[in-house]
């Protein structure tokens, strides 16, 4: 068997022969950024092989490479077929590395009404004139302290089982923590002494991407702790489908594990920051889109992407921390919420919850975009959805020098309409290496207004610019030099890249217009749009609007709700009263499904220009495109 050495770190790892290295690498647990989960298509898991020979079609893959980088034994990991013992560099840049991950939620204000509560009691030791049992003491002292009826109460046989010493040991002084369940209030915990102060939840955004965690006081409401990281699912294929294919091939009991491990590492590094004991939390409340919720709960996610596209279970759901692996309080319990269909998920029904639109009656429109997309449309008597996949060009992939938010993204852009020159700003504010989809957004909307691309997404080569140029394989716009970059190469978007971001935003103003469409309404009517997720949180609202994003309306209707899953969630935790409004928020969304949809196509042929065939939607857009003739440089039209 083959053993696999891995440089810098010497890490060796051994495989059957005819293992690809990226198996190798997934199995030393290495965190390789696999955007297309390992299908060839994205070019990002790059490695160089330094010893050794593997099989790699090079005719195939070439696009991914300069020569310079192939003579250097440079190859895709997830194509590289392993045949004998190797020696394998992998470079920095095709790590998971650090990402900027939104956590900030609006902090909506919400009435404290949680489900989990603690209560001190001085309880007076039985004699043989008072012989009431232990437990019938305890819940007596608990109702004479503002608690529920005594009746109301019971406690499983594990508290039972060390309640008397817990009893006996503290004095008759001790701290007995319930919870609301169906039927009553379940008794969860008992502690020595008066501990009411130590009790605490936790809200949880679980993304495809990323995992961000609110730890909350339960004695009075308050953010005590917050942290993120990425969910390392990753390392397993960087979207839904790539993991539930994964999945098929007996990894779900591993991908239940990793996100586990996600959520545990979240709610440590936010603890531990907040100087919380992990046992003092009593309860996980997760928004997560609804194959991440199956993964997590161990149910099997392949039937939701296989017609007639069906979960296993739509509503909203509680469990057991211990019995997912989520390491709090031994007897804590997570609450599950609840699903429209396979692709509209608990995030989504957290962000409809945090915007406030199933409560209101003017018509809004929401959009939520990250690996995939979804889109929400309507008030608190109906409501459209739809979802799809928005393409990886929007999160770096299938882009030349596209990344994630990680540090030396592009995340700011603009183009001198004269000059031609960009300005831009990077994130942590060092050597560029890439650009990232807030920067790409920018990038496009510049390249339009300064009419180096047409709407078709052309680049003029007719421009006598250096910046303006014919690359190896497609015309490229020169973004910054390799004498200013952090990996010594010129940053550069090509005619290619601009075709895969135009595919990518058509997808999601498609939707839009469709669901709109549905409803006879335009845009017009829309009283605001709400974007949620990092990607909307980030980008410059007027150039989505200039690409043909969403649908043109007046800024000011354009709000940014932050990390809408995680404020959705944290609502819920803190007040119970919002869990009875999640399914009936999920039972007021009606799903459209796009490819059984007729007219679908036929707006995302329309779509896939900058900003559509139809300039009367966007009168805005097309007043900057007059203009643009007007300085005679061509502009293509359709």
């Amino acid at each position: 068997m083959p053993t696999v050495t891995f440089l810098p770190s010497y890490r060796k790892i051994t495989v059957d022969a005819g293992s690809t290295v990226l198996d190798a690498i997934q199995r030393a647990q290495i965190q390789m950024n696999v955007v297309c989960g390992g299908q060839g298509k994205c070019g990002k898991c790059v490695v160089f092989i330094k010893n050794g020979s593997v099989e790699f079609d090079r005719e195939k893959f070439g696009r991914f490479f300069t020569a310079e980088e192939l003579a250097q034994g440079a190859c895709l990991a997830c194509e590289a077929v392993i045949g004998d013992d190797l020696h394998v560099l992998i470079p920095e840049s095709s790590l998971i590395q650090q990402q900027k991950i939104l956590m900030e939620s609006l902090g909506i204000e919400t009435v404290f009404s949680p489900s989990v509560w603690k209560y001190y009691v001085e309880l007076s030791p039985p004699t043989l004139e008072d012989p009431s049992p232990d437990l019938t003491r305890l819940v007596w002292g608990i109702q004479k302290q503002g608690g529920p009826l005594a009746e109301k109460m019971y406690a499983p046989l594990d508290v039972l089982r060390w309640m008397p010493r817990v009893l006996r040991d503290s004095g008759w002084r001790v701290t007995a923590t319930l919870a609301l369940v169906p039927g009553g209030f379940r008794i969860i915990d008992l502690e020595k002494g008066d501990t009411r102060s130590e009790i605490y939840g936790v809200a949880i955004d679980l993304g495809t991407t990323t995992v961000v965690a609110y730890i909350r006081s339960l004695a009075d409401g308050r953010i005590v702790g917050i942290a993120s990281n990425y969910n390392r699912q990753i390392s397993c294929g960087e979207d839904i489908l790539s993991r539930v294919n994964y999945a098929r091939k007996n990894g779900l009991p591993k991908l239940q594990a990793l996100a586990a491990e996600s959520i545990n590492l979240a709610i440590t590094t936010a603890a531990n920051g907040a100087g919380i004991d992990r046992e003092d939390i009593y309860e996980v409340v997760v928004a997560g889109n609804t194959i991440m919720t199956h993964i997590l709960l161990g149910i099997d996610p392949a039937y939701m992407i296989e017609e007639p596209y069906v979960p296993v279970v739509r509503r909203y759901l509680t469990t057991a921390a211990p019995r997912l692996g989520i390491e709090v309080a031994q007897d804590a319990s997570v609450f599950i919420f609840p699903a429209v269909s396979d692709f509209i998920g608990g995030d989504i029904i957290a962000d409809v919850l945090a915007s406030g639109m199933g409560e209101k009656d003017e018509i809004s429109l929401l959009v939520d975009i990250g690996t995939n997309f979804e889109v929400v449309l309507g008030n608190r008597e109906w409501m459209f959805s739809c979802a799809g996949a928005a393409g990886p060009a929007l999160e770096g992939g299938e882009v030349l020098f596209g990344m994630r938010a990680n540090p030396g993204a592009i995340e700011r852009i603009s183009i001198d309409p004269i000059t031609l020159e960009p300005e831009f700003q990077t994130i942590n504010s060092v050597k560029p290496v890439g650009i990232c989809g807030s920067g790409l957004i920018d990038l496009l909307a510049d390249l339009l207004r300064a009419c180096v691309v047409d709407r078709t997404g052309r680049i003029n080569t007719g421009i006598i610019h250096p910046r303006v140029r014919q690359g190896d394989h497609f015309p490229e716009y020169v973004i910054a030099w390799k004498t200013e970059t952090g990996n010594n190469k010129d940053i550069v978007i090509t005619e290619n890249d601009i075709k895969n971001l135009i595919m990518s935003k058509a997808s999601i103003l498609a939707a839009c217009i469709t669901l709109m469409k549905q409803a006879g309404i335009t845009r017009n009517e829309l009283s605001a749009i709400y974007f949620s997720g990092a990607f909307g949180n980030y980008i410059n609202k007027e150039n989505a609007i200039m690409i043909g994003l969403i649908p043109e309306v007046a800024i000011d209707h354009i709000r940014n709700i932050g990390n809408g899953a995680v404020e959705g969630a944290n609502m819920a935790l803190i007040n119970r009263k919002k869990r009875k409004t999640l399914d009936e928020i999920a039972k007021n969304i009606a799903y459209i499904e796009l490819n059984a949809e007729p007219s679908f196509m036929d707006e995302y042929t329309g779509s896939s220009f900058l900003p559509h065939t139809d300039l009367a939607l966007f009168p805005r857009v097309e007043k900057m495109l007059d203009e643009c003739r007007l300085k005679k440089i061509p502009v293509g039209v359709p």
